[in-house]
């Protein structure tokens, strides 16, 4: 039971991890295997066995959410915006209560604010249009494989690093929409300089980022909370405030993301 338990949060990982604005980590601090995530990957050889099938079995979840998913999340978005964001931005606040607890631990310190300011300043300044960088990403040359390679580890922060989302990452480099569409159409030369920086990236990171949480973990959630609050900005700006009977939809379809996520946030650990 615990592997199929694993493996449904795994998707859900990955379901938050396609989402712009919505992050993959926090998706895993609510589901509470973030924690077990960092330690599998940052201490694999102390325990390899159980790490590796653990990793396995959420990883084979998120790698079936990319690849069942990818095509639907373009579809929703293209066919129904305002719903498909605003259910977004309920999932993403679905988390805040998660998040809050975890950063104050039942009092909150005025001088930790300003982490929660900061988180929030970057997310923002980071979401400010770009240049496209789409052209560049035709996978033909090595100048471009070099960009999806670096792309990958960008992504690989955002990753590890719960509030900043993966997507919005490769949304504000232009790659987003490609991305989505070479995982669609199993674009193989595409997806593999891509996977290799999102490899690197993660194994690079993950040790300095468990270390940080273990020691300021007030600050480091309280940092998160606000990539996380910040992150509502660019999902919102994505297609603006809906209009006639989108409002209600829109309404109804954010009331259901927040409380899916504030279900599951409440259901018991299995790791």
């Amino acid at each position: 039971m615990k592997y199929l338990v694993n493996y449904l949060k795994g998707v859900a990982v990955g379901l938050a991890t396609l989402v712009p604005g919505a992050s993959g980590g926090t998706m895993a601090i609510i589901l509470g295997i973030y924690d077990d995530i960092l330690h599998a990957i940052g201490s694999f050889f102390e325990n390899w066995k159980k790490h590796f099938i653990f990793l396995f079995v959420v990883g084979l979840g998120g790698l079936t959410a990319l690849v069942v998913f990818s095509g639907l999340l373009t579809a929703a978005l293209k066919n129904f915006p305002f719903e498909t964001q605003f259910l977004f931005m309920g999932v993403i606040c679905g988390g805040v209560p998660v998040l809050y607890k975890k950063a104050t631990e039942g009092k909150v310190e005025i001088k930790n604010l300003i982490f929660l300011i900061v988180g929030a300043v970057i997310v923002i300044l980071l979401s400010k249009d770009p240049a496209s960088t789409e052209t560049l990403a035709n996978p033909e040359g090595i100048g471009s494989m070099f960009l999806l390679f670096i792309a990958g580890i960008v992504m690989a922060i955002a990753l590890v690093l719960p509030g900043i989302s993966g997507s919005l990452m490769l949304y504000i480099m232009g790659l987003y929409q490609i991305t989505m569409s070479a995982i669609d159409t199993r674009n193989i030369t595409f997806l593999i300089p891509l996977g290799l920086g999102v490899v690197i990236g993660t194994l690079a990171t993950t040790r300095i980022i468990e270390a940080l949480l273990k020691k300021f973990p007030a600050q480091m959630y309280m940092l998160i909370l606000g990539f996380v609050a910040g992150s509502l900005i660019p999902v919102f700006l994505v297609v603006g405030f809906p209009t006639g009977l989108h409002i209600l939809t829109s309404i109804v379809t954010f009331a259901v993301g927040f409380m899916i996520i504030r279900f599951i946030s409440k259901r018991d650990v299995v790791s």
